[in-house]
């Protein structure tokens, strides 16, 4: 490091981990499994936890019950095969105020690692055998003779030979050799005044080496600030970069627009119910981005039933009155065909401008183009795609085939976006004509929290239904335990079919699996048929029955011909029975909280009072908090900021962030405020002309994290 000037990010990624002495072939191997390659990696593989040495828990304070951090050293280990054929390890631990045990299932390794005399953490519950305490398969991290207040412990691999004071000692030789020339600092001083946040120098110092517990925390805040920062900056580039670099259409909104003049009026006018004011609200703020000549990309979040097909039509409708044509495309069949005989209904009587015969108009074409329409039927709604003669066309992924052609495709809505790849939905955008880019509406039905939303769709405009139309009615949701409970479940079901409802039936698995004992949909058929639905028409629908016998099951159970219907989740979205009262959830607590809450809004499509019953044990923590929250709630988005705290922000991340996920230390959940800091200072250091020319490093630190590709597209202008 010969230059002088201040140390950026970038020169130490291009620094390899072994010019660190220490570092050796082998180790530089190990470092090289966990990810570690480089003095930049190394500098932000960041401690797990700290040892306050000052307040470590004694053994003779711990507390039988509780989760514990004890400080010992290992006396006598052994090893040795219980009755079931299980390796089980056994460490006598002592710290001078007490002893305990250590107990290890199934890790015969553990007998190499501790040997007698080593010095280690064990974190782990502590419980009582044979009048001994004892933590049975705690985490251990073997922290060597520190002297130091304030230990930080790093995640270790037994497997690649890693130990906390091993990288302590590499990362404290990166920060010695960083010290002479100091870190650069990319952030303007009225940022980090604004935030009260550190340089980045004593950032990186006291992650690594804090002089006390605020220390450390200073220093997180500054570095998930960083990362939240590089993630707003990339969002808010993409969505300047298309801005600026794509043609869009300027469509005319309102009533008398040129063309079909009046259509959207006549549209509302024909609805058989009111528009709430929350849709008002969002059809407002879509039709200001389709005036506007760039492109709209927009997401579009409406809870289950909140009415987000009324908005998707009026948006499409834009187009069509402007002599456009618009596109809905849905994950599944099942879907699409729901949204084809939804839209057909909502738009029957309408009428656009024709040439093409006496009268000066006809009837608004609404088409469907899934994998059933046949040959010559296909190649006939092509010819009319292309002439123009189609104005709505609704499909599945065979709407991006390439023999697909629009005269003007005006706007575009992709629907439970989340299940499309970023390419298929670039395809769909890419079917403009001329080198104009169509209006993107995303929807899903999915609520994400606010944090989440800003980071993974940071670069789409959001619009929020947040008010259930009328004639939606709340659906009691009940959590049947015990068999008891469930006994009165199938009570349920008979006594609403005997009232002329129906029921949903749904099942996680299509066939029994020895590795899950679940209930699958075609054991749990078989039993309910012979069993406590005997007597009533049932059906039954998942993933394998072929789409004709799909498209007869789902037909005959909307028409009435079927009073109960066992599915596995191939119908959690979309599907509109508004005759269902009850749904039936077996092994809820293998669902996750979105499927549930989407499931659930199956039923209570009518003005009929309805039910969703969640059969399941519950036995771990985070399923009885998923079940509790589903039975108190119905309010999406308070469901979605639960999941949030309950899984983590992994799952919600996705395909969407690949390549971007910088989130090493920063948390959607911990960190909530920090990503409305982070995006509301990404937008102004952008600000509308120059992006990021006055803050070059800034721009060269989301290079170095998003990756080469993501970085090309994002910083080519």
């Amino acid at each position: 490091m010969t230059s002088e000037a201040p140390i950026e990010l970038a020169e130490l990624a291009r620094r390899r981990v072994d010019e660190l002495s220490g570092v050796g072939p082998k180790k530089a191997i190990a470092l090289g499994s966990v990810g570690v390659e480089t003095v930049l990696d190394l500098l932000t593989y960041y401690p797990r936890r700290y040892l306050d040495r000052t307040r470590e828990a004694r053994i003779a304070d711990v507390v039988v019950g509780q989760e514990v951090m004890v400080l010992a050293q290992v006396g006598r280990v052994d090893h040795r095969r219980t009755r079931n054929r299980r390796d089980l390890v056994t460490a006598q631990l002592s710290d001078g105020s007490g002893k305990l045990r250590a107990t290890f299932f199934n890790q015969p390794w553990r007998e190499r690692q501790l040997k007698p005399g080593t010095e280690a953490v064990f974190y782990g519950k502590v419980d009582r055998y044979r009048g001994a305490l004892q933590m049975t398969n705690p985490v251990v991290d073997l922290i060597g003779d520190r002297t130091g207040r304030i230990v930080p412990v790093y995640p270790q691999s037994e497997k690649a030979g890693l130990s906390t004071w091993e990288v302590s000692a590499w990362v404290a030789e990166a920060l010695r050799r960083c010290a002479k020339r100091g870190f650069a600092e990319p952030l303007p001083r009225t940022v980090l005044d604004r935030f009260d946040l550190v340089g980045r120098g004593p950032a990186f110092r006291h992650i690594h080496e804090p002089g006390s517990m605020a220390d450390a925390h200073q220093a997180r805040r500054r570095l998930v600030f960083d990362e939240l920062l590089r993630v707003q900056l990339a969002l808010i580039l993409r969505k300047r970069l298309l801005e600026s670099s794509t043609r869009g259409i300027r469509h005319r909104a309102g009533s008398g627009a040129a063309g079909t003049a009046g259509l959207i009026d006549a549209f509302h006018a024909r609805l058989p119910f009111p528009l709430t004011a929350a849709q008002n609200r969002v059809i407002a703020e879509i039709e200001a981005d389709l005036v506007q000549p760039v492109p709209m990309h927009r997401l579009l979040q409406g809870d289950v039933g909140s009415g987000k097909t009324v908005v998707a039509v009026s948006a499409m409708l834009v187009a069509v009155q402007g002599g456009h044509q618009g596109a809905l495309m849905a994950p599944t069949e099942v879907l699409a065909e729901q949204h084809y005989e939804g839209i057909r209904q909502l738009v029957d009587g309408l009428t656009v401008e024709s040439t093409q015969n006496l009268f000066g108009e006809r009837d608004l074409r609404v088409e469907i183009f899934t994998s059933r329409v046949s040959g010559k039927e296909r190649a006939r709604l092509y010819e009319d795609l292309a002439d123009g003669e189609i104005d709505l066309a609704v499909g599945t992924h065979a709407l991006i085939q390439e023999e697909v052609a629009f005269r003007s495709l005006g706007v575009v809505v992709v629907d439970e976006q989340h299940r499309f790849g970023v390419e298929q939905r670039a395809a769909l955008r890419d079917k403009g004509a001329g080198g104009v880019v169509p209006d993107v509406l995303v929807m899903t039905a999915t609520p994400i929290p606010r944090t989440a939303a800003m980071t993974v769709y940071g670069d789409l405009d959001v619009s929020v239904l947040d008010e259930l139309p009328p004639g939606r009615t709340p659906v009691d949701t009940v959590w049947a335990r015990s068999t008891d409970d469930t006994v009165d479940v199938w009570r349920k079901v008979r006594s609403e079919v005997g009232a002329g409802h129906q029921a949903f039936v749904v099942c996680p698995l299509i066939e029994e699996s020895e590795k899950l004992q679940v209930a699958s949909a075609e054991d749990t058929y078989a039993e309910l048929v012979d069993g406590e639905l005997a007597g009533l028409r049932v059906g039954l629908l998942h993933g394998r029955v072929t789409p004709a016998e799909k498209e007869v099951v789902m037909g005959l159970f909307r028409e009435g011909g079927l009073d109960v219907l066992v599915a596995t989740t191939v119908i959690e979205v979309g599907v509109d029975v508004p005759n269902a009262t009850v749904m039936v959830v077996l092994d809820a607590d293998r669902f996750g909280m979105a499927q549930l809450h989407q499931l659930r809004g199956r039923v209570g499509r009518s003005g009929h009072r309805s039910a969703c019953y969640l059969l399941g044990d519950g036995t771990n923590p985070d399923a009885e908090a998923r079940l509790s929250a589903l039975v108190k709630t119905a309010d999406g988005f308070e469901l979605a900021e639960i999941d949030l705290d309950i899984r983590g922000e992994g799952t919600i991340m996705g395909d969407r962030q690949k390549g971007r996920n910088d989130l090493k230390l920063a948390s959607l959940r911990r960190d909530r405020e920090w990503v409305g800091r982070a995006r509301e200072v990404a937008i102004e250091l952008v600000g509308r002309g120059r992006g990021l020319d006055r803050h070059a490093e800034l721009k060269r630190e989301i290079g170095l994290f998003l990756g080469e590709e993501d970085a090309d597209y994002l910083l080519k202008s």
